[in-house]
Order: structure tokens, then sequence, then C-alpha cells
């Protein structure tokens, strides 16, 4: 990721020589070059909206909904591997489940890890959920009366913690104890059962 884009966040999207990193860039460059179908609404206040959706999204949920499942995930090698490893050839797992013992006090420290973290992601994630319900309850969504890339962004995100039915985005069976906890500490949400209609209408 350094060397394509000068930083080690993803995504990093590579078109026609370009290099654009970060989500709610790379939707929006998208937008530009795919304008149909929108995902920004065309009232300037509206997508003023989004994009604040999506920048706070991106930097608070986003990280906070990765500390938790890494934390579910860490002391699992194998299905961690599995989890993050989704399509790789088995020599590559091999050496995946290798590393990992070294890689592991990595991994932790740049996915927040720690206790006092994890309270902290703990909190932001329920503020979150109730935000987005209140949000979604008139319409069905974060802005104005259409699908937008708040709503893209967030569905994102918080699909780690539904497991939804689609083979992009489910987890191997059987699924970790640990983290089957944490998918049932949400389950009951509005909020989820809002995720799961999107993927379902709109993946």
């Amino acid at each position: 990721m350094k060397k394509l884009s000068g930083q080690s966040a993803t995504p990093v999207l590579e078109w026609d020589r370009e290099i654009i990193s970060g989500s709610t860039a790379i939707l929006e460059f998208i937008e530009q070059h795919q304008p149909e179908p929108a995902l920004f609404p065309a009232n300037d206040s509206e997508r003023q909206a989004a994009l604040t959706w999506c920048q706070r999204l991106d930097t608070e949920l986003g990280p906070a909904v990765r500390s938790l499942v890494f934390a579910s995930m860490i002391n699992h090698t194998s299905y961690l591997v599995s989890v993050f490893g989704k399509q790789k050839s088995a020599i590559k797992l091999f050496f995946y489940r290798l590393m990992f013992p070294l890689l592991k006090p990595v991994i932790a420290k740049a996915n927040g890890v720690n206790p006092e973290n994890l309270k902290r992601a703990e909190q932001t994630v329920a503020a979150y959920l109730d935000d987005i319900a209140e949000a979604t309850a008139e319409t069905g969504y974060l802005v104005g009366n259409m699908f937008t890339a708040a709503d893209l962004t967030a569905a994102s995100l918080l699909a780690t913690l539904i497991n939804p039915d689609h083979p992009d985005m489910a987890k191997p069976e059987p699924v970790l104890a640990s983290f089957q906890l944490l998918l049932d500490r949400y389950c009951d949400h509005p909020t989820m059962t809002w995720v799961a209609r999107l993927y379902k209408e709109k993946r």
C-alpha cells in the first residue's frame, strides 16, 4: 500500500495510473466516471450531509468495528487466517499461519486490541447503532429518501457484525465461538436489521 499510494491504509484504487486512497475519495472518484446510479444526492446540502456521514463512519465507526472483530479472533490463529486469507492459495495460507505468531503483536497494536480502546470501541459502536437507527427511521436512508454513499459506507462497515448471508461476506463455518458472541451482542438492534435489508436489496 505504501509503495502504491504513499500510505498504509486500505482501500486504494488504481485507475488508469491514477491512485486514489480512502473509501469516500474512491466513491467520489467513481461517481465522476460512472454517475449512474448516483451515490451522492444532487442537492448540495444533502450531498454534504452524505459526505459528512461517510467521513465520520470511516474515521470513527470503522476503526471501532475492526478493533472488536480482531479482538474476538486474535487468539485463534487458524480462524483469523481463514477469514482474512479468504480465496488465497493453500501455500499462502500455510505461510500466513507460520508467520502469525510474529505478526500478532503488530496486528493487535494496529487495530487497537487493548482493554482501554476496546471499551471505547464498544461505546462508539453502540452510539452509532442508535444514531443510524434514528436517522433512518423516517425514510429508511441516512440522507434524504434515496440510497447514498452514506448508506453504503455504514452497511459495509457494520456487515461484519451481522455475518450476512452472501458469499463475499460469510465467515467460515463453524463460526468461532468468541466471534459468535460478538455477533449475538448486536443482532437484535434495529440498525442490524437495516443493514441486512440493504445487503438483500442493494448488494
